[in-house]
């Protein structure tokens, strides 16, 4: 019986991967953290995807789906607008998969698409639905042209670069403070004090928890739940973790069991798998360096 490319099952393994990640640099790097060219020629394709930033990427190779936290699935689209999710979920694509895209900072995705995170956490859209015609239009012919050969991805990187660059429009200054200062408490301590966020806003504590849940999707409470996770997965992903950062860790979660509990919700591993090497797309999206709405 043939099985279904969506049973639930093992990981692809990471020798089955190639990725390149191509760090942004000039005007576009406020709005990219990273973009990436995936390639896997298996059959079937699983692999986790971390709770952590939006992703414009399109999809040339490969169909499948993403499980979604409440229940059931997004199908993908040859050009994709991933949404900032608040937990790790699950995706799972029939093969061969190849994927070049862009992953959003916060300040990336309220540039490009003006919608507000919250509202529209945890999905995977057609960007077409969503995003400016030229941005769908552009990557569809950015598909037929790798496909056949007469583009590469370093072309489609390009495109999408030109395309971001085109169509963000900065939110007003104000707002831009908000998620400086939120990126800056974040970067304080990996369990840092919500009062300290209220404190170095500018808005009353109501508007200041509104623009947090409007920009990175979630409420200043679980915005620094989700990257104590994060960084706590960066730092235990390291060959060596050093002793501040191992007691930095020990006295940011209640117990072993907690922070095992949290690194499952919000990175889809335990502690123990972050250093195996089982996943080098995931190990790379929660590296420090791309983490860097935390400056």
């Amino acid at each position: 019986m043939k099985r279904d490319v969506f049973e639930r099952g093992d990981l692809t393994p990471p020798n089955r991967f190639e990725i390149d990640y191509i760090e942004p640099e000039g005007a576009v790097a406020q709005f990219v953290t990273t973009f990436y060219h995936f390639r896997c020629d298996d059959p079937l394709v699983r692999d986790i995807q971390p709770a952590a930033v939006g992703h414009l990427s399109l999809f040339p190779r490969g169909k499948g789906r993403m499980s979604l936290p409440g229940g059931g699935h997004d199908p993908s689209h040859e050009v994709n607008l991933l949404t900032p999710f608040a937990q790790a979920v699950h995706f799972e694509v029939n093969g061969p998969f190849h994927a070049v895209g862009a992953a959003l900072s916060p300040l990336g995705w309220a540039a490009l698409t003006g919608m507000n995170a919250q509202d529209h956490a945890n999905r995977l859209y057609d960007a077409a639905d969503w995003l400016p015609a030229e941005i769908a239009e552009s990557g569809t012919r950015f598909c037929a042209a790798y496909r056949d050969g007469s583009a590469t991805a370093a072309d489609g990187i390009a495109e999408l670069e030109r395309l971001i660059l085109a169509y963000a429009k900065l939110p007003r200054p104000r707002h831009l403070e908000l998620m400086a200062s939120a990126g800056k408490w974040l970067a304080s301590d990996l369990q840092p004090d919500v009062e300290d966020l209220y404190a170095a806003s500018s808005f009353s504590r109501r508007q200041t928890q509104r623009l947090v849940q409007q920009y990175f999707g979630v409420s200043p409470v679980a915005l620094r739940r989700k990257y104590r996770a994060l960084r706590a997965a960066a730092m235990l992903s390291q060959p060596q973790l050093p002793p501040d950062a191992e007691a930095a860790i020990a006295e940011a979660f209640y117990d072993q069991s907690h922070m095992i509990h949290e690194l499952r919700t919000f990175v889809g591993r335990t502690p123990a798998r972050l250093s195996d090497d089982a996943s080098p797309y995931l190990k790379e999206l929660i590296d420090r360096k791309n983490l860097r709405e935390l400056n």
